[in-house]
């Protein structure tokens, strides 16, 4: 792969590290910037309050899925990977200058729930943007490597912002970082986007858009879209079970080893820090993997081990007792997992024509994405609040038995030609082989 090869999957997939990162470290410094922005007294009702506005963001990413998604297919894939950066590094800014609650009353609040707002627009379309960017700027033999490094980026925004809020805990005080010290992660998410800015000002829109001849009127509208409305609930059907998985595994697994695995809280970050580290690793292997043997069998080893092998580790994990036990059951999980992240978002690209492509990947993704994977953590507390906390890893892997119901029914899609994805083509992606 040419230095061209390796330059587009920079630039198409680092603003899923910035995105990330911005996300990970709101819930992760929420903690300490909760009080800054409501009133003292109730610290619980601060962190409630706090999360609300957190949860908002999932409810604008299916908005910002067909916003940018139109954007990408009616005015190219480069203005929608630059308007989701802006978008992002803006909301970043806003968070790290805006103002507490004693200086501007709820007027903070007001702030962060723009901030919030803003950051769910841009984490909507910048999944979809990049990964139709990486499907369509690819060597078609080499999709599945290419677009596995939007899960390496994403993760590498995940262990940036854990190894950021390591280093701040271990050099500055407690109260430094309720006063001033959680802007800081901000601050350097608002650089990141500007810096993701300036290079993809510079890019190439893709051969495949550029050279589409088909009409313009309907291109990104979500009248095109449902004459691929099968297409649509399939990405709805296989994201479920991957989204469900990857939120468990990922951020949940943190708060899970704490809370009800008994390890130390600097424990549990290290496990999912070590574990982040070689999922990362994992992603461009099985993402080659793919584009010698095919998509579905990835899929579909996931989606067995997920349903098979949910409960028995959620189970050991609970008792794992120590950090070498539940690092490896960690990595196991994360292995499964590993069958979807990879190429997701290849296959999410494979199945539209190019004039709907985008959209076709933005919507469905940020709607099962808001229903399975951002409520993943909420359903897990319910369900450990009820006192049946196994309950959850049924859920999980009764999730990705559904995936694996589609995996099975669907076609391959490795060597579609993507210039060539017809409607006739298009409705028989979803018939069995």
């Amino acid at each position: 792969m040419g230095r061209e090869h390796w330059k587009r999957i920079w630039i198409g997939s680092a603003g899923n590290m910035v995105e990330w990162f911005d996300w990970f470290v709101y819930a992760s410094f929420a903690t300490y910037f909760a009080g800054a922005f409501f009133p003292s007294g109730n610290p619980t009702a601060q962190l409630m309050n706090t999360a609300g506005i957190f949860a908002v963001g999932f409810f604008m990413r299916p908005v910002g899925g067909w916003l940018l998604g139109r954007v990408g297919d009616r005015r190219g894939r480069k203005a929608a990977l630059t308007l989701t950066v802006t978008l992002m590094s803006a909301s970043a800014l806003l968070i790290a200058v805006a103002p507490t609650y004693s200086v501007a009353g709820y007027g903070g609040a007001l702030v962060l729930l723009v901030a919030r707002l803003l950051q769910g627009l841009s984490v909507g379309g910048e999944y979809a943007a990049s990964a139709t960017y990486l499907t369509e700027a690819t060597d078609p033999r080499r999709r599945g490597f290419a677009s596995s490094f939007q899960y390496v980026s994403m993760t590498a925004g995940q262990i940036v912002g854990l190894g950021l809020l390591i280093v701040l805990q271990r050099t500055m005080s407690d109260d430094a970082l309720h006063s001033y010290g959680w802007r800081i992660p901000f601050v350097v998410g608002a650089l990141g986007a500007a810096v993701v800015f300036y290079l993809r000002r510079t890019m190439l829109e893709t051969e495949v858009y550029a050279e589409d001849t088909t009409g313009t009127e309907e291109r990104g509208t979500l009248r095109a879209l449902w004459r691929y409305r099968r297409e649509a609930f399939l990405v709805v059907a296989l994201t479920m079970g991957g989204t469900v998985a990857y939120y468990t595994y990922t951020t949940y697994l943190t708060k899970y080893l704490s809370n009800s695995a008994g390890l130390g809280k600097e424990t549990a970050t290290l496990v999912s820090f070590t574990a982040l580290i070689v999922f990362a690793c994992l992603q461009p292997l099985a993402g080659r993997l793919s584009d010698r043997i095919g998509r579905r069998p990835l899929l579909i080893t996931f989606a067995v081990g997920s349903t098979v092998l949910t409960v028995p580790i959620m189970t050991l994990l609970k008792h794992a007792g120590g950090y070498w036990p539940a690092l490896g059951l960690s990595l196991l999980a994360l292995v499964v997992v590993t069958g979807y992240t990879s190429i997701n978002a290849c296959v999410k690209a494979e199945l539209f024509p190019t004039g709907v492509r985008a959209l076709g990947v933005a919507l469905p993704y940020a709607i099962a994405n808001a229903l399975f994977g951002g409520t993943a953590e909420y359903v897990a507390l319910w369900f450990k609040n009820a006192g049946v906390e196994s309950g959850f890893y049924w859920y999980v892997a009764g999730c990705a038995a559904v995936s694996l119901v589609v995996y099975i029914t669907m076609r391959e899609t490795k060597d579609l030609d993507l210039t060539r994805v017809a409607s006739r083509e298009a409705s028989h992606v979803t018939t069995a082989s």
